[in-house]
């Protein structure tokens, strides 16, 4: 090559290295568009501002509507609502965006599926005021739907799954408890199963309490999980009628297991439940049409008689930090972070064990009457002061009995945990002294 060729060309090289390195500045310069500038907001509703939802499908149409703080459907027939269900539609619907904007003029909808929309949805705010979006064909990638906003000429598509959650059936929007009772309301729970009806109620602390057939402590724990089983049972809503009629058959031919009735402020509702030959279980309730088919471990729950409710501890104290234990003939009390007897100091730890002993003591069973000398006393005296509870111990042969100051109640011991918390009684000592300090 000529040298006059070679400068020409490497003169050009130059150039175009400066085109390209101008070119990448400036488009470095630029900042690059993000996704979220191509998407919209369709609606922009506070949530706690929606009075009213409105879904008009091409088979039924489906009204919820807020009544005194709780959903309820009103079409396609008045069933209490599924709050958890609406109210997911709700935070769907309060800002719901578009993925991008397909046509900003769209002159045909058919295209779309929007000229029939799959979902034509109305939102009526608590100020009159409404707010639609309309929903039609889902993308060639299935990967969204269009969707429009009435009188504008724009075309987006949605994620799939925002439409999913929108496109529910009557029975995924119902409420499928059998029993719709407010638990934080609960003012009395009647469980008519094994033997005499037994009734709960609340005492001025909020604790449970039976109270028929006879005052009696409550075991708060069982008696929770049975409102929390009340409260969970739920239906089948999409059973065939094949089992619609084996359910009320079972019913019909089945063995009373239990009648439980829950009262709140609302009033009393109540839940009926038989077994059939094949021990399935199958519940009547009187809030809601039909008969369904029940879990066995709910059946179980509600299959109880007086004493799976009653408390077994012969402390109440539980984890409260008692002050003061006394037993026959010696006081220990609590002073800052130390356990006294009198001037003694005492040894933590071993007072510690005894009122491990003391909390965890139980009934194995509860017995009609109590004999036999008194064995082993104990006060003890908690939730700074105001708790006191004094139980007296007796043993007749091989059988040990306790009972509780006040209360009507025997409970019969197992005779090992008697021994126990008789040895840790025994092994309370004083504190070692400190060691002397080396001069």
């Amino acid at each position: 090559m000529k040298p006059t060729g070679l400068l020409i060309a490497v003169a050009l090289l130059a150039v175009l290295g400066g085109v390209i390195w101008w070119s990448n500045k400036k488009q470095a310069a630029t900042p690059a568009k993000s996704a979220t500038d191509t998407s919209s907001k369709l609606l922009t509703i506070p949530a706690d501002q929606f009075q009213e939802i409105r879904i008009k499908k091409l088979t039924e149409t489906q009204d919820l509507k807020l009544v005194d703080g709780k959903w309820r459907m009103v079409e396609p027939k008045p069933l209490a609502a599924d709050q958890d269900a609406v109210t997911s539609m709700v935070t769907s619907l309060s800002a719901l965006t578009a993925d991008k904007t397909i046509d900003d003029n769209a002159t045909g909808l058919k295209a779309y599926g929007l000229d029939t929309p799959t979902l034509d949805i109305t939102i009526t705010k608590k100020d009159g005021k409404t707010a639609e979006v309309e929903v039609g064909d889902a993308t060639p990638t299935n990967s969204g739907s269009y969707a429009k906003l009435p009188g504008s000429p724009k075309v987006y598509t949605i994620a799939s799954y925002v439409k999913t959650g929108l496109d529910k059936t009557t029975n995924d929007l119902r409420d499928k408890r059998l029993l719709t009772f407010d638990s934080d309301k609960i003012t009395r729970v009647v469980l008519a199963a094994k033997g005499a009806p037994v009734e709960f109620g609340k005492n001025a602390q909020n604790e449970w309490q039976i109270l028929k057939p006879s005052p009696l402590r409550a075991d708060a724990t069982q008696v929770d999980s049975l409102v929390s089983k009340l409260k969970d049972t739920k239906m089948d809503a999409n059973i065939s009628d094949d089992d619609t009629k084996k359910a009320a058959a079972g019913f019909a031919s089945g063995t009373k297991v239990a009648i439980a009735t829950v009262s709140d402020s609302s009033g009393d509702q109540t839940l009926e439940v038989r077994k059939d030959k094949d021990k399935n279980y199958y519940a009547k309730s009187s809030v809601v049409e039909g008969i369904y088919k029940i879990p066995t471990d709910t059946g179980d729950a509600l299959d109880k008689s007086l004493d799976d409710f009653r408390n077994k501890k012969l402390f109440d104290f539980g984890f409260s930090d008692p002050t003061k234990v006394e037993l026959k003939g010696v006081t220990y009390t609590k002073s800052g972070d130390k356990w006294m007897s009198g001037a003694k100091t005492m040894d933590n730890g071993s007072v510690q064990s005894l009122i491990d002993k003391l909390r965890d003591l139980a009934a194995g069973k509860f017995a009609d009457k109590s004999a036999g000398d008194p064995v082993f006393e104990a006060t003890v005296t908690s939730n700074e002061g105001k708790k006191v509870e004094k139980v007296t111990i007796r043993k007749q042969g091989t059988d040990y009995f306790a009972q509780r100051e006040g209360e009507p109640s025997i409970y019969q011991l197992d005779a090992k945990a008697v021994d126990d918390l008789q040895s840790a009684a025994s092994a309370v000592k004083e504190a070692a002294p400190a060691p002397v300090k080396k001069k």
